[in-house]
């Protein structure tokens, strides 16, 4: 099997750091509450990028703790993109910027966009404070994290985040940084293609360097860096895969991928939601149930208001956490952030934290 650090450079262009800490949030409540507390902290930087940035409880929390950091001396910056935060006055966005922060809005429409500027969207989630401690993955800032939206048995949306101390936030920097320039006007389209970059990292060995391990891949239209990495653990895979994704919409080679895996003996569950925030999103999902069912793949469909999570563990060793879910918009058109981490101690959490779940869920059945 190829190393870790040298299979995410040579598959997703992603740099790999060792000695990182690692702690999995579930949910938005410890999420959100892990966030304010490293803003509120911060000395030298604020970064803050996400697709949805609502203008509620969770909203309002998150811009008074952004524009105090700011009036206190520290950089602050913040990226939303545009469809992620219509619902949210400029109102809201004037005021964090009216104590000192930048504020930018990623891609509005417009005739002289590429595409009328619909497509591609940021719908990457990240933080970043000090250059020393990020968190990313699924959770938005909105109150459905907190309290869900429903009137009826109403709870909080199911998601996963990570918190990241050490070298690896110097990557979520600079991730941060390639978008903050797209949003600016400052990266020159096609300009990577005459850029040389070395790997850094690709020579670790999670045997002799400190854990954690961790590569932070940058999703970009056109490039399927996920989707490759999920294949290269279908391949490598020798005892479990175990994947949530909010909006599973795979492509045939990743359901390919999948069903060689669990036919080979490879135990591959999928948990995906039983309700959704866009309800036809199911009737697509569902289409792939039997095909996988049939291979000896096995799906659960999340008890709960709504399984938001896009995550996959791997042989309890190797564990993914971030905005990508397994559809076209995910792996092929939008800009997408996740952490993948080497390390059996987080493995095992994340494991224990998916056998919770699938205790909260319904396992469809092949007669089903």
């Amino acid at each position: 099997m190829p190393s870790f650090a040298r299979g995410l450079w040579r598959i997703a262009s992603a740099d790999v750091s060792s000695g990182n800490a690692v702690q999995l949030l579930r949910d938005g409540a410890p999420t959100f509450a892990a966030m304010l507390e490293l803003i509120d902290g911060a000395r030298t930087s604020v970064d803050l990028e996400g697709y949805i940035f609502r203008n509620d409880d969770v909203g309002r929390r998150f811009a008074d703790a952004l524009g105090a950091a700011a009036a206190r001396g520290v950089s602050v910056r913040l990226l939303v993109d545009w469809v992620g935060r219509m619902g949210t006055p400029r109102s809201l966005f004037d005021r964090i910027r009216a104590r000192g922060a930048e504020v930018c809005i990623f891609n509005p429409p417009s005739v002289r966009r590429r595409w009328l500027g619909l497509v591609p969207r940021d719908h990457r989630k990240l933080l970043v404070v000090d250059g020393a401690s990020g968190v990313t993955g699924g959770i938005g800032i909105g109150n459905e994290w907190r309290t869900g939206v429903l009137t009826r048995r109403r709870s909080p949306w199911r998601d996963t985040a990570v918190r990241i101390d050490g070298p690896a936030a110097a990557d979520m920097v600079r991730a941060f940084e390639h978008m903050w320039q797209r949003a600016r006007g400052r990266d020159r389209r096609g300009a990577h293609r005459y850029m040389t970059r070395r790997s850094r990292g690709a020579h670790l060995d999670p045997s002799t360097h400190a854990p954690a391990l961790v590569g932070i891949i940058e999703g970009e239209p056109g490039r399927f860096r996920v989707a490759r990495a999920l294949q290269i653990q279908a391949v490598s895979a020798e005892r479990s895969i175990w994947i949530a994704s909010a909006y599973f919409v795979p492509s045939y080679s990743e359901v390919e991928a999948l069903n060689g895996a669990a036919r080979d003996g490879v135990d591959v569950r999928i948990l995906v939601p039983s309700r959704y925030d866009h309800p036809w999103i199911r009737l697509l999902t569902r289409q792939f149930y039997r095909r996988l069912l049939m291979n000896g793949v096995r799906i659960w469909e999340w008890g709960g208001e709504m399984m938001h999570a896009k995550t996959m563990v791997s042989d309890g060793r190797w564990i993914r956490v971030g905005s990508t879910d397994f559809n076209p918009l995910g792996v092929a058109i939008n800009f997408e952030l996740d952490a993948v981490i080497e390390d059996p101690t987080t493995g095992a959490e994340a494991e224990a934290m998916f056998d919770a779940d699938l205790r909260q869920s319904r396992e469809i059945l092949p007669e089903g």
